[in-house]
C-alpha cells in the first residue's frame, strides 16, 4: 500500500469518527463528561536520569542542549529512546521505513495527518475502539472492494459523505438489534449443593 492509499485509508477511518467530532462543543468535552482534566505542566527530564544507552542514542543533544529543550520535548525523546532500545532489529527496520515514508510526505499532508491524529486522540476510549474495529473490518475486505470504497469516498461531496456515514450508523444499529440477547450464566456460588 503506497503513501497515498494509506492517507486515504486513514482519512476514511477518521471520517467514520466525524459524527463524534460534530457532537462535541468547540472546546472539546468537559471534564464532567468523562474526560480527564488538563494535565499538569510537564516536568523536566534531567540528562543524568537517562540510562547510558539513552544518552548515547540522544548524544546529538548532549547535556547542555538537552537542558534547553522544553520539558514536553524531553519527555517525548526519553520515551521514544526507551521504546527504540526495547525494539528488535526487525521492529527498528520497520520503524525506519515508516519514518522515511513520513518524511517523504508533503508538509501539508503531514499536518493534516497530525490534526486527524489529535482529533482521534481526543475521542473517548469507546469511540476510539469503534474506529479501530471499523479499520479492522475494512482491512478484512477484499482489495477490490477497499479500492472501490476509497474511490467512492474520494469522489463524494460533503453531503454525500454525511449520507454514507448515516447509512453506516443505521446498518450498525440494525445489526445490533438483530443479535440474540446474551445468555446469563448463573453464578457458581448460586448453584445448589450436590
Amino acid at each position: 500500500m503506497n503513501n497515498k492509499q494509506r492517507a486515504l485509508l486513514l482519512s476514511s477511518l477518521l471520517a467514520a469518527a466525524l459524527p463524534a467530532f460534530a457532537q462535541q462543543p468547540p472546546g472539546g468535552p468537559s471534564p464532567a463528561e468523562g474526560t480527564a482534566a488538563p494535565a499538569a505542566p510537564a516536568s523536566r527530564v534531567p540528562w543524568s536520569s537517562l540510562s547510558p544507552d539513552q544518552q548515547k542514542l540522544l548524544s546529538r543533544f548532549g547535556a547542555n542542549q538537552w537542558n534547553t529543550l522544553p520539558p514536553e520535548k524531553q519527555q517525548a525523546l526519553a520515551r521514544g529512546s526507551q521504546r527504540w532500545l526495547g525494539m528488535s532489529d526487525e521492529q527498528k527496520g520497520a520503524a525506519r521505513q515508516r519514518f522515511e515514508r513520513w518524511h517523504a510526505l508533503p508538509p501539508e499532508q503531514r499536518e493534516q495527518l497530525r490534526q486527524r491524529w489529535q482529533r482521534f486522540q481526543s475521542l473517548p476510549p469507546n469511540q476510539q475502539e469503534a474506529v479501530r474495529q471499523n479499520y479492522r473490518r475494512f482491512q478484512q475486505l477484499p482489495l477490490q472492494q477497499r479500492k472501490a470504497l476509497h474511490e467512492q469516498w474520494r469522489n463524494a461531496t460533503p453531503a454525500q459523505r454525511q449520507e454514507m456515514l448515516q447509512r453506516g450508523r443505521e446498518m450498525r444499529m440494525r445489526r445490533m438489534q438483530q443479535r440474540p440477547p446474551r445468555m446469563q450464566m448463573p453464578h457458581p456460588a448460586g448453584r445448589p449443593p450436590r
